[in-house]
């Protein structure tokens, strides 16, 4: 996909340059490099390369001018050289060289070297992810195959790209003609500015007809891209380079960038009014307009001061009064260091957008996650293989009703640079199990009905509850790939939580749950955290406050002795191995006494209670410094006791 359209479209002038010395082409084509005419650069710096000049910088700037026109399989050439030169350049040419390897189809030394980038640039939220999501590819396998896809039959030879549907018209950019006689030329890209054209739609089939260039003062001998109309068809948001009233404006390096207008439809059925958006500046892109379905929120693209990355998602209120409410970063849960760009909100809470800083196949790929009402973004999830590929795919846009829409991309077989594609998602991404199980009597193995089933997601926040029917079945519809905590209760029995991981592919997972009998007779120097299966009492990472879901075990506690006035505890806390043991001792004991507190707190007397933290000094294996040991034992270690000293 050619840069203008992702961001960061620029006007640039024509150099002239020499051929007398390797160094005076190197210069020339810097100079170019810097004013983003990379088209020329290319040429230059590959003249210079192919006689045996070498330098990390050239390099650098011949993998970075591919990299930025979608070229991933000549950028990798080029960062190939200089990796060969130096193995350990900044770290973001790591992450490029690795984007650039999977659209050649080496995922496994970009695989290797997205690890590399992930442990030099540890605060860099895409290495987070890749390390978070080592089997990505399995996700991205799992949502493939949901879609029938076709040639819009819209594109021309040159750049074809970022389509919206109104009023049975689809809406898009094309590169194919600025004029009879003069065609401007973009120096980024090699390739004609882009006006906006339309073409007459079948909404049932998504079939076209014969493309027309949109007639409106909106369309410029510059850039515009990007229309989005609102729903009475009075108002159109859309994408144009800094020019207005026939005048250009420019950054602090003489760069013309990219900005959103509005234009209003005039009683003549003509575009007029045709105005910047206030959050604009002449120092940064706004790109890509997308409106929420109640049409009071707008959602765009900019590298504006504080994103996170190269360009960042964000939204604006739209007032009542027609204006509008400061820009607001959509966050780290969706903005990467890398390119976020393209959303499109849909009626289903849902919001689609383009990234190469999530895991994906190269270049951009097409997301699609969960927007709620107070806009918390959730469950981001690659659309899969039929509509991602290789190299860049972007501006995807569904009807939520006859699951028909069109989406862009530069990959292979395609007529122009950036080509349209239709299609029809025969299966919908959401994937759903059911969980089920039933609750039984642990020793006799008999149904246990009216049992209390309560599930909870993975942070242990309450997700649905349910009771058990006739035969003791509980039955939950949970999301695929999830982590749950199922926890069952039933009068006279102890209760019991499991944890259980859904497969990441629709079906049916079970998960039985066997409860004890709650008699448990216990007496001085027996631990009473045993009766109720409580192994350890949950704090945050390396804090000693008691967190919410510790609550319910320390409510049993705290039952037991209000029914028995002169029981006394010990309360000891433990942990692993795997700290210092200044460290482990000293924060366990801050632990038991936070237990202690809180008891008091909900009324037992001070002097019925003990507490201390004992660190790593009494494990229960033989997981002791340095010792291999697997996860589960050293959660052996990891554990809370509550000793009778006195009944």
């Amino acid at each position: 996909m050619k840069n203008y359209t992702l961001l960061f479209v620029t006007i640039i002038g024509a150099f002239s340059f020499s051929c007398y010395a390797q160094q005076s082409k190197i210069n020339s084509a810097d100079k170019k490099y810097d004013s983003y005419a990379y088209v020329d650069a290319i040429k230059i710096y590959e003249k210079v390369a192919n006689k045996g000049y070498k330098s990390e910088d050239m390099f650098k700037k011949l993998g970075n001018a591919y990299y930025f026109n979608s070229d991933f399989q000549n950028a990798a050439k080029w960062y190939g050289e200089l990796f060969a030169m130096n193995p350990n350049p900044e770290p973001e040419y790591f992450f490029r060289y690795a984007q650039s390897l999977k659209s050649t189809g080496d995922m496994a030394k970009a695989n290797k070297l997205l690890e590399d980038f992930n442990a030099i640039s540890k605060n860099d939220n895409r290495g987070k992810l890749y390390k978070e999501d080592a089997n990505y590819m399995d996700q991205i396998k799992a949502n493939s195959g949901r879609y029938q896809i076709e040639d819009a039959g819209i594109n021309s030879r040159y750049s074809d790209y970022g389509s919206f549907v109104y009023n049975n018209k689809i809406y898009f950019a094309s590169a194919r003609d600025t004029g009879n006689f003069i065609k401007r030329k973009h120096k980024w890209t090699g390739e004609y500015f882009t006006n906006i054209y339309d073409a007459d739609l079948d909404p049932a089939t998504g079939g076209t007809s014969k493309v027309n260039k949109f007639k409106s003062a909106i369309n410029t001998k510059f850039h515009e891209a990007s229309p989005v109309f609102t729903k009475d068809g009075k108002t159109v948001y859309f994408t144009r380079n800094n020019f207005i009233d026939g005048k250009k404006g420019k950054d602090e390096s003489k760069v013309t960038l990219i900005k959103l207008y509005k234009a209003e439809l005039g009683k003549d059925n003509k575009w007029t009014n045709i105005t910047e958006l206030p959050f604009n500046s002449n120092n940064y892109s706004t790109a890509h307009p997308a409106l929420s379905p109640d049409e009071k929120t707008l959602y765009f693209a900019s590298d504006m001061p504080g994103s996170i990355g190269e360009s960042d998602l964000y939204k604006v209120n739209i007032n009542s009064n027609g204006g509008y409410g400061p820009p607001e970063n959509l966050g780290n849960t969706i903005n990467t260091e890398g390119k976020e760009t393209y959303p499109y909100l849909t009626s289903e809470n849902e919001i689609y957008f383009a990234s190469d800083g999530h895991p994906g196949l190269g270049g951009l790929d097409v997301f699609v996650a969960n927007i709620d009402k107070n806009g918390k973004i959730s469950n981001i999830q690659n659309l899969g293989a039929d509509v991602n590929s290789p190299k860049d795919d972007f501006a995807y846009i569904i009807d939520p009703e006859t699951r028909r829409g069109f989406f862009s991309s530069n990959k292979d077989g395609g007529q122009g640079s950036d080509d349209i594609y239709k299609f029809l998602e025969t299966r919908r991404l959401r994937c759903t199990q059911e969980l089920y199980g039933i609750i039984s009597d642990a020793e006799t193995g008999a149904a246990l009905p009216g049992a209390k089933v309560t599930l909870y997601d993975d942070q242990m926040n309450l997700k649905n509850s349910a009771v058990a029917d006739g035969t003791g079945l509980y039955t939950f519809d949970v999301e695929c790939g999830k982590t749950y905590y199922v926890r069952a209760e039933k009068p006279e029995y102890t209760t019991r939580e499991l944890s259980v991981t859904i497969e990441k592919t629709s079906g049916k997972t079970n998960l039985p749950i066997a409860l004890e009998k709650a008699t448990c007779k216990v007496t001085v120097g027996d631990d009473l955290g045993k009766c109720f299966g409580i192994k350890m009492i949950y704090f945050d990472l390396d804090k000693s406050n008691i967190r919410t879901e510790a609550a319910l075990d320390l409510e049993k506690i705290l039952a037991v002795m209000n029914d028995y006035p002169n029981m006394k505890l010990d309360i000891r806390s433990h942990t692993d191995s795997r700290a210092s043991h200044q460290y482990n001792e000293a924060l366990s004991d801050r632990r038991a006494k936070s237990t202690v507190q809180w008891l008091v707190k909900n009324g037992i007397a001070p002097n019925r209670l003990t507490g201390r933290g004992y660190g790593e000094t009494e494990l229960v294996n033989k997981c002791a410094d340095g010792v291999p040991c697997t996860e589960a034992e050293h959660q052996a270690n990891r554990r809370s006791e509550f000793i009778i000293t006195a009944l």
